[in-house]
């Protein structure tokens, strides 16, 4: 669960916190001990705990590299990045995501890690998870959690209803989704609560599994958007649940996840498409009593794929310690701590080894049916587009927003996203 915002806004407060706790980087002692710094945006208890555990057994077997913990934001990293790469006080080891790193790469701040990543880390992430990371030649940060999108459902509601239960091997088409969120509405109650409160990232990522790319590079590497009948499905499908079906909730759209689970423990939904790491809170917050379970996304034309960003490690390039935190990288991402790492976040590791672990692969809280949907992830269409953040901010946000509500049609839909988009995207591409 990222949330990340790039909002200008953060750039005064992100200054001050650069000021109050951030030293500037790494140093090495008068007795030659490097210390590093690892900004870290874990925010959940769990995970802030794994990864400060981890830090402390690192630094119990290494005394002559040490490594510093340095709490960041996900509300905020992209701005307080920008600020410290700029100022010469970016962190040794940085915690981002994927999605975050196309313009860090491209401008000379993230160190190409190629030659610093020692063979077992390579092999064990699959090239899918690596092109995420993946820009021109060089490789800027390491994969090492995801996060599907799925159904979370209210398990007695469908069970009562007699409807056909998804499974991965056999799940809904968007068709049959739309159907069945129809039958499971009525008498003031939904099928289906959409928190579309940023509303690219989902759309784009699960058209994936209709053959919707929406971004297409040309042999002369320029990106141009084209909006075709597969790119439509997933936001015809929400639209006509909102404002044809009313089968889906209105008021949701502005909602983040989170804001729908008090509806959602109340029954007025009886499904919510969320990340896989919300069944945390679904499991602090859910009244007693309350079935529900994991459902896998939709399949279309190209079954369950779906696009995910996930979360990277790299290395600053001022940094004078790149061996260095690159063994640390390697340190966290042992098989062992990537299991410690993914329960802390309840998402999924990259690495094939971690994500045969027994335990991430039990029945209860859906940890099964989030790893067989491991294999259909692939890289999100946005990945390494330059000059995404504002075509997303300026462009689709409001344009998908305003369709998803019934305020424009899809013909002006597809207008906005390639016309004024394909403008954004030129004057990062001269």
């Amino acid at each position: 669960m990222r949330g990340a915002r790039r909002a200008a806004t953060a750039l005064a407060a992100v200054t001050a916190l650069l000021l109050a706790g951030c030293s500037g980087g790494s140093g090495t002692a008068d007795d030659g001990r490097v210390t590093l710094e690892f900004q870290s945006l874990a925010w959940q208890k769990e995970s802030v705990d794994a990864n400060k555990r981890l830090v402390a057994e690192w630094n119990r077997a290494h005394p002559d590299i040490r490594v510093e913990y340095v709490q960041g934001s996900w509300d905020s990293v992209h701005d307080q990045l920008l600020t410290a790469f700029e100022g010469g006080e970016a962190p040794d080891i940085i915690h981002d995501a994927s999605d975050d790193l196309a313009d860090f790469a491209y401008g000379g701040y993230l160190a190409d890690l190629r030659d610093y990543l020692p063979a077992r880390l390579r092999s064990d992430i699959p090239d899918r998870s690596w092109r995420t990371t993946t820009f021109g030649d060089g490789i800027y940060g390491v994969p090492f959690l995801q996060e599907p999108r799925v159904l979370i459902a209210d398990a007695a509601r469908l069970r009562a209803s007699g409807v056909r239960i998804p499974t991965p091997r056999r799940p809904w088409t968007w068709g049959e989704f739309r159907r069945i969120a129809a039958e499971l509405s009525g008498d003031g109650k939904y099928g289906v609560a959409w928190p579309l409160k940023e509303p690219v990232s989902a759309t784009l990522n699960l058209s994936l599994s209709t053959g919707g790319t929406l971004f297409h590079r040309g042999a002369d590497g320029r990106v141009t958007i084209r909006f075709g009948a597969a790119d439509a499905v997933v936001p015809r499908t929400v639209h006509d649940q909102v404002n044809t079906d009313h089968s889906a909730s209105g008021s949701t759209l502005g909602m983040g996840g989170s804001d729908t689970l008090p509806g959602f423990f109340a029954g007025k939904y009886a499904m919510v498409p969320l990340g896989f790491s919300y069944r945390q809170q679904i499991v602090q917050q859910a009244p007693e009593g309350f079935e529900w379970q994991v459902l896998p996304a939709p399949a279309g034309a190209d079954g369950l794929a779906q696009g995910v960003s996930p979360q990277t490690l790299s290395v600053s390039e001022d940094s004078p310690h790149k061996k260095e935190a690159a063994r640390f990288i390697d340190f966290l991402l042992q098989p062992r701590n990537t299991v410690r790492l993914a329960l802390g976040d309840w998402m999924l590791p990259t690495g094939t080894r971690a994500l045969k672990d027994p335990a991430l692969r039990t029945p209860k809280n859906g940890w099964a049916t989030g790893t067989a949907l491991a294999a259909g992830l692939r890289p999100a269409p946005a990945q390494s587009v330059r000059g995404y953040p504002e075509w997303k901010d300026k462009v689709a946000t409001p344009a998908l927003q305003e369709y998803y509500s019934g305020a424009i049609g899809l013909a002006e839909l597809r207008r906005r996203l390639v016309e004024d988009g394909n403008l954004v995207l030129a004057r990062y591409q001269r």
